[in-house]
């Protein structure tokens, strides 16, 4: 699958969802979302991190660099709706473990999943709440011995990404970084509706909803700058 670099950024370039997971599956990667805030203001350790691993556009803004870069068919894949489409796909034949959110959100989200997929095999999951370095350690280690096929874990960027990285020393798996997906998927956080996601204006429902968000927003100013100028 190509990629391109975007700001010191490497951003592989799916054409479809398919494309993406059958990647990811045969090369057993760590998926890290990337949007055009993460590509403006990525430090160098989430940098690092991204190009260690496998970048793909979560966002509206990282289809249109990649497409600026000379890459026609390109797909945005949302992480909150791609880890649900690993799940269909192969919840008859592989196996999962869950990390991330509170006591009540991954236990609401187990509970939802098993029954929207009864076929499909859980081996572990808790909270995304490691208090000390032995209950990660411990978490690792129950990685190691279960061996599932595939690991979500929903704790915000870069934290995710830096436990996802240490599970895979101990266990080479498909892992998927998902923030608040599980709030989402739970329905705890309202996503923008249907006909604002088509028309790749979600980043403004959500700042309706939260105006608080415009001074992160204003990164998204600058990029269509540096989008229009070539300057990636």
């Amino acid at each position: 699958m190509e990629f391109k670099i975007i700001n010191n950024i490497k951003v592989y370039a799916p054409g479809s969802r398919n494309e993406l997971i059958d990647f990811v599956f045969t090369n057993k990667s760590i998926l890290v979302a990337v949007n055009a805030e993460k590509i403006m203001k990525s430090t160098l350790e989430l940098k690092d991190i991204i190009n260690r691993n496998v970048g793909y556009p979560d966002g509206v803004g990282a289809v249109w660099a990649l497409k600026k870069k000379g890459i026609g068919n390109v797909v945005k894949i949302p992480g909150c709706e791609l880890w649900l489409e690993i799940i269909r796909r192969y919840s008859k034949e592989k196996t999962f473990y869950l990390v991330g959110g509170k006591d009540d959100v991954v236990n609401q989200t187990i509970k939802k999943i098993k029954s929207e997929f009864p076929t499909i095999q859980i081996v572990g999951f808790r909270n995304g709440y490691l208090n000390d370095d032995n209950e990660k350690r411990e978490l690792i280690l129950d990685i190691g011995e279960k061996k599932p096929d595939v690991v979500f874990v929903a704790m915000g960027s870069p934290k995710q990404e830096l436990l996802m990285e240490e599970m895979y020393l101990q266990h080479a798996a498909v892992y998927q970084g998902l923030g608040g997906s599980f709030d989402v998927y739970n329905g705890n956080v309202e996503r923008a509706p249907t006909w604002w996601i088509n028309n790749n204006l979600e980043w403004a429902y959500r700042l309706i909803k939260q105006p608080t968000r415009i001074k992160r927003q204003l990164v998204l100013v600058k990029f269509f700058i540096y989008l229009t100028l070539n300057k990636f």
